[in-house]
């Protein structure tokens, strides 16, 4: 029995690892690699194991050619900062795993990431390929710890844990701002004193939360900010020169105020390319022109759904396409999407460059065209599926039956 067993197990992982194996080969491209190298015409894309092998290799030997002749390749695009796979239904409490009154530096919700929720296959849709997730904490400023997934919707697409840390600052419904501020600082400058006295002959095992501050302290996990208002932009960038911080701005609708002090510190902002009215007293200077206005300015801009974004991520294309209709350049549109949220956050993919994760999206235009539709999309070299829940109930009530509706699917 033990022998079958393992039998079965050894033709199962052949089986697997020769699927996985396949070179796909995608010819006659316009591809845009969302890197120096710009958009190549007629060019051909090499697949294998996950990987992307060669972008015009002098000789192709595939498993799979696929003629993408008048279609656009772009790599698979990156969301950040919503909490997709831990809200199914917003307004169902039992449905929401983002927040916790006890969440604080330390709060990694990973462990509750369903890659099954329905909003994934939607988002895909969308060329949505890898995504950032952020809690949203609790009563802390400090809202925990954000990670990074896959939209393949397998059980392990969670691909990197303890990816940033996110801290809420700026405008606050109860207390002082100037308190959530003071407590970051305290909290960075105990665990400076702590890692500067420390005695070598009583090294007890750091505590979850000392973890992750030395890594912070250490530039090594970085730090988003959410707030939008000037001034405390500036705030945040003397956090980041006192403490070394690799620091992220999000929100920021007054980062057009400080652009320079922004792009001189190299400090990357994540704002919704749609936020045009002042939501609050912090965001006096939303407008659409400020992520093309951002980009002028040299900084590095990654763009994100404004609002409920775990539910329209697949947005974000419509969103990068008013950018450009306000000011953005295309490709910098492109990069908003692909290349920036990658280099921000260490992850791999968001370019169409060889040995770089095969998160690849063909489409039948240019994405940002509303009426653009994809024709495939693969994520870590392996094609995926683009239907979504929406699709299966639009099929199931306009397709004819003599049953109730309720008896079909």
């Amino acid at each position: 029995m033990k022998t079958m067993k393992l039998t079965m197990i050894t033709s199962a992982l052949l089986a697997h690892s020769v699927a996985f194996a396949n070179v796909t080969a995608i010819t006659n491209a316009t591809i845009h690699t969302a890197t120096d190298t710009g958009v190549l015409e007629g060019a051909t894309l090499v697949i294998e194991n996950g990987k992307i092998k060669a972008i015009n290799p002098d000789n192709v030997t595939a498993d799979v050619t696929i003629d993408a002749s008048g279609k656009v390749v772009t790599p698979g695009f990156i969301g950040s900062m919503n909490q997709l796979g831990l809200v199914e239904v917003g307004a169902v409490a039992a449905s929401r795993d983002a927040g916790d009154d006890d969440a604080g530096v330390d709060f990694d919700a990973s462990t509750a990431f369903n890659p099954r929720s329905s909003l994934i296959a939607y988002a895909r849709k969308g060329g949505v390929t890898q995504n950032f997730v952020a809690p949203w904490g609790g009563k802390s400023e400090f809202a925990g710890l954000g990670f990074v997934v896959d939209l393949s919707g397998e059980f392990n697409s969670v691909t990197d844990k303890q990816t940033a840390l996110i801290i809420h600052l700026g405008a606050k419904s109860k207390g002082s701002r100037a308190k959530a501020l003071d407590n970051v600082v305290k909290k960075l400058e105990a665990q400076q004193e702590k890692l500067a006295k420390k005695d070598k002959k009583d090294e007890g095992k750091p505590s979850s939360e000392e973890q992750v501050l030395t890594q912070v302290l250490a530039g090594d996990m970085p730090v988003i900010a959410t707030l939008s208002r000037a001034s405390d932009i500036l705030e945040a960038i003397k956090l980041k020169e006192k403490f070394g911080l690799d620091l992220i701005i999000q929100g920021a609708d007054d980062a057009v105020v400080v652009a320079e002090q922004l792009a001189e510190a190299k400090v990357p902002v994540i704002l919704s390319a749609v936020s045009n009215l002042p939501a609050s007293f912090d965001s006096m200077h939303a407008s659409l022109d400020n992520a093309g206005k951002l980009e002028k300015a040299g900084v590095n801009v990654i763009l994100s759904i404004g609002g409920d974004g775990s539910h329209n991520v697949y947005q974000l294309r419509f969103d990068a396409g008013i950018a450009v209709a306000n000011g953005m350049s295309h490709e910098g549109a492109l990069k908003a999407l692909t290349a920036n949220p990658a280099k921000a956050l260490g992850i791999d993919g968001g370019v169409i460059e060889a040995g770089k994760r095969a998160d690849i999206v063909m489409w039948s235009a240019d994405p940002f065209e509303f009426s653009t539709t994809i024709d495939k999309i693969w994520i870590n070299g392996e094609e995926v599926s683009t239907e979504s829940r929406h699709d299966k109930l639009r099929d199931r009530y306009t397709t004819d039956s003599d049953m109730p509706r309720a008896y079909t699917k």
